[in-house]
């Protein structure tokens, strides 16, 4: 959508419908569109159109100037920081005051020195990255076009993993930064860690009763008609769907490295829906055998009652249910050096180098077997992160699966310190039997990832080694709707023999004409390595014209060598093919990431 709003599409209508609506919004101003709220809410209260009137009504009484309204701005690559958003948007509705809300990619940029109460919710990727749809915002605030902002009331959010030194980086730079402009902090920033629940659920309340002071000083208008929200019976993140599993298949060869599985779970009566590009969220459980081996080392007794957040659970539940031990968390280490009468770890975790490299390389039993310490059954408990899920990009199109949602599971499990590791969802998913077991979901939308609105547009995708499950489904989706864009994937992995991941349903989409080309990069079956930036290189001219064409690339997998890598590559591309220099290059690239055709689920 064109303009300075953004629009959530609605279920409810067709794409036609949806776009008359979004021009119809487009350009109105925050007043206007209170009013738009109140009449359309009063001709469905009112019963004059034969359709149910929506489950939210936000009724206006008065045509009378409103305060100004709350704007929230997020940036997430996960989706963690738009759900806490759109919880601050609906609660800010619910206590009848103004609210927009703003992914950052589709933020007004002119409009932040207009602003008067901002509340920013962002995330930091891996060591100090904003996430990609905040990068223009985030350069924007930084830079020297940010204008200053004398009347800014704001407060900002972070989400991040203290597992990196750069931890929250992001939203400190954007608090310091617009206090350094003039504005003014409503309260301090909040910093939530993976664990994020907790800590996020107070900074959401005390930002609604900061809003609700400021916005009513600003007015001195009471708040307008609460809004009715109708329940919702769609399973969520909190309240997750029971799938039962209904296949689980090894998709590489029995000489392979990788085991990588393709499972396939029941949504029936669900009332689920997902798109291509969407994640599926899945609430994994710890291995029985590894809590047993935390506790033999910490000399712990599983039944023991602990209680922690008003729950009280036998340790041996917190650990294989609730809490995470393959993950070590930096907090955790502090702990445990605390407790640990070994002087040599003492003195390491004053060394951050070597506090990371235990970070990459260790998990929680490597720790308490390393480095004996004294723990009660409480403090293990409070010391722990809780579980979280992981979020996995589902690789079907419920167009031709209704029912039902695809997964692309890489198991990861590896020896080392003398002992067998695991990685907790992929060896829960991996041991999942058909018919037999079942795994608590919900999906993650990711409206950053989705296929092009125009069937008629090009569409090129990267996806190496698990990285090309959203492909499986864009192709699917796309054949299924009939779209007559080109589809073109870029895929690589290990071997040709072993590790072509749903190689026959390729060679079909080839024949079908579903997939227009296919491009193959298999790094160890000659002695030169091979990998899909590579082979982006080879066909450079042909893929420059398709984006110059309007084609639409999209990039899944690895962030820390596989995206920097392919990133590099239409860098150069750019350059060789389109005659720019590297300026110009980096301008075209970020020109593509602005119209939203550069995107990327990277992890």
């Amino acid at each position: 959508m064109s303009g300075n709003r953004s629009l959530v599409p609605l279920a409810s209508l067709s794409a036609e419908r949806s776009d008359l609506l979004a021009r119809l919004l487009d350009g109105l101003n925050p007043t206007e569109l209170q009013w738009l709220s109140g009449y359309v809410a009063g001709l469905a209260a009112g019963g004059t159109s034969s359709r149910e009137p929506a489950p939210v009504a936000h009724v206006v009484p008065s045509l009378a100037p409103l305060a100004s309204p709350l704007t929230v701005v997020y940036g997430t690559q996960t989706g963690n920081s738009r759900a806490l958003a759109e919880r601050i948007k609906q609660r800010t509705e619910a206590a009848g005051l103004p609210v927009r809300i703003f992914r950052a990619s589709d933020y007004p940029l002119k409009e932040l020195k207009e602003e008067r109460v901002l509340y920013v919710v962002i995330s930091t990727q891996g060591d100090g990255d904003p996430p990609d749809d905040a990068r223009a915002f985030f350069d924007f605030v930084r830079g020297k076009r940010a204008p200053q902002l004398p009347n800014l009331r704001f407060s900002v959010l972070g989400l991040g993993d203290s597992s990196y030194p750069k931890y929250c980086y992001i939203s400190r730079i954007i608090d310091e930064r617009f206090a350094e402009l003039g504005g003014k902090r409503l309260f301090a920033r909040g910093e939530c860690d993976v664990d994020f629940e907790k800590p996020a659920s107070a900074w959401v309340d005390e930002a609604l009763e900061h809003v609700k002071r400021e916005l009513e000083q600003q007015s001195g208008l009471a708040p307008v008609t609460p809004i009715r929200v109708a329940a919702s019976s769609v399973s969520t993140r909190d309240h997750p769907f029971t799938a039962a599993v209904l296949a689980n298949q090894r998709i590489t060869g029995r000489n392979a490295q990788k085991d990588v599985r393709h499972v396939e779970l029941s949504l029936e009566g669900s009332g689920l829906s997902y798109q291509p590009g969407d994640s599926l969220g899945v609430w994994p459980v710890n291995p029985q055998w590894l809590a047993e081996s935390i506790l033999k080392a910490t000399s712990l007794d599983g039944s023991a009652p602990v209680a922690r957040d008003g729950q009280s659970h036998p340790l041996q539940h917190w650990l294989t249910r609730e809490l995470e031990i393959t993950r070590l968390s930096r907090p955790f280490i502090l702990a445990h050096a605390e407790r640990s009468k070994d002087a040599a770890f003492k003195e390491l975790v004053g060394n951050a180098d070597k506090v990371q490299a235990l970070l990459a390389s260790h998990q929680v039993v490597d720790l308490v077997q390393q480095h004996p310490a004294t723990w009660s059954a409480a403090e293990l408990v409070s010391s722990l992160r809780r579980l979280t899920p992981r979020l996995y990009s589902i690789a079907s199109s419920q167009k031709r699966t209704p029912d039902e949602v695809h997964l692309t599971v890489a198991r990861v499990e590896y020896d080392s310190f003398g002992s067998r590791h695991v990685g907790t969802a992929s060896d829960y998913l991996a041991l999942q039997r058909p018919d037999e077991g079942s795994v608590r979901v919900f999906v993650e939308h990711n409206d950053r990832f989705h296929l092009p609105r125009d069937p008629l547009v090009d569409v090129i995708m990267v996806g190496p080694g698990t990285g090309v499950a959203p492909f499986r489904a864009f192709v699917q989706d796309r054949q299924e709707s009939g779209a007559k864009g080109r589809n073109w994937l870029f895929f690589g992995d290990q071997q040709f023999r072993h590790t072509f991941l749903y190689q026959v349903e390729w060679q079909d989409a080839l024949k079908k004409g579903a997939l227009t080309r296919l491009d193959l990069a298999f790094s160890r079956d000659q002695e030169r390595k091979i990998y899909v930036q590579h082979r982006m290189l080879e066909k450079g001219a042909d893929l420059y014209a398709w984006l110059e064409g309007g084609a639409y690339v999209y990039v899944c997998g690895d962030s820390k060598r596989m995206a920097p890598d392919v990133e590099e590559a239409l860098l150069q591309i750019a350059m060789q093919h389109g005659k720019k220099d590297r300026d110009g290059a980096q301008e075209w690239l970020d020109g593509l990431r602005e119209q939203q055709r550069y995107l990327r689920d990277v992890y």
